[in-house]
């Protein structure tokens, strides 16, 4: 399969054709995807999904996909990696943990975003100023930071907070929406606190989890927070005390005993 590789931080292209000439394929950054009009199927990991103008799609790297097209299709694509989301301190905080959500929710946007009828023109505006900033991505990074966010925001409010994937209970589903949104609070996480939100006796939501994902509710949470930590640590932007204070942590010996820590 072939692997499309993107070195700059952010890069936004533009796109109108009759037909897709690319192959089946992966990537090494994220994709936001918008059609402006068009009609067709995003083949996306073998599941077909239909798109139609105002379609938005999130693309991870982990993702294979490619496109059928029925009607001429123009595509809006806002592509941008790791450095790019990590690459100021300011940019820390709601902005961030909500772009992270958006990244850890798959089943989401595989589907594509249903928007209201409200927020389809302002998504269609934003995305409009970002093709306006394609012929200098590197000097406008802050302004497509801008509509970025604005576009995460919209879509965070549009997301389902229960989905049926596949053979996924929609039960389990809801867990994990629960715990990509409180990762940054371990008081909702503990077991005491998040059964009764989800109609379950305290000693059988972790069974309960266990059995449907194959880890303890306990080493799925130690991953996720680790690899968000590892995430901030990497890109450099954040004194440790900065990221212990993110993630509710008491201290930096507490942050630290988390990365050392293997479950």
């Amino acid at each position: 399969m072939k692997r499309y590789r993107q070195f700059e931080p952010v890069v936004i292209s533009e796109l109108k054709t009759k037909e897709w000439t690319h192959p089946e394929h992966n990537h090494n950054h994220y994709e936001l995807i918008f059609i402006v009009d068009g009609a067709g199927t995003h083949v996306i990991n073998g599941n077909a999904v239909p798109y139609k103008n105002d379609s938005i799609f999130f693309i991870g790297p982990e993702e294979h996909h490619y496109f059928e097209i029925k009607e001429e299709t123009h595509f809006i694509y806002l592509k941008f990696t790791d450095t790019y989301i990590y690459r100021s301190r300011n940019g820390a905080g709601t902005e961030i943990q909500q772009l992270e959500y958006l990244i850890k929710s798959r089943e989401t946007h595989h589907a594509g975003f249903s928007l209201a009828a409200k927020d389809s023109p302002i998504v269609r505006s934003l995305f409009n100023v970002i093709a306006l900033l394609k012929s200098d991505p590197f000097a406008n990074q802050d302004l497509i930071w801008n509509q970025l966010v604005s576009i995460v925001t919209l879509l965070m409010r549009n997301m389902p907070e229960l989905q049926t994937h596949n053979n996924r209970n929609s039960d389990l589903q809801a867990m994990f929406c629960y715990i990509h949104k409180n990762i940054y609070h371990p008081d909702l996480l503990r077991s005491e606190i998040m059964a009764p939100h989800f109609n379950l006796a305290t000693d059988y939501l972790g069974a309960y989890f266990k059995r449907h994902v194959g880890l303890t509710l306990r080493m799925y949470i130690h991953q996720y927070r680790r690899a968000l930590i590892q995430q901030r640590m990497t890109a450099g932007k954040m004194i440790l005390k900065e990221i212990a204070e993110e993630f509710g942590l008491t201290d930096v010996s507490h942050l630290t005993k988390i990365m050392k820590k293997k479950i």
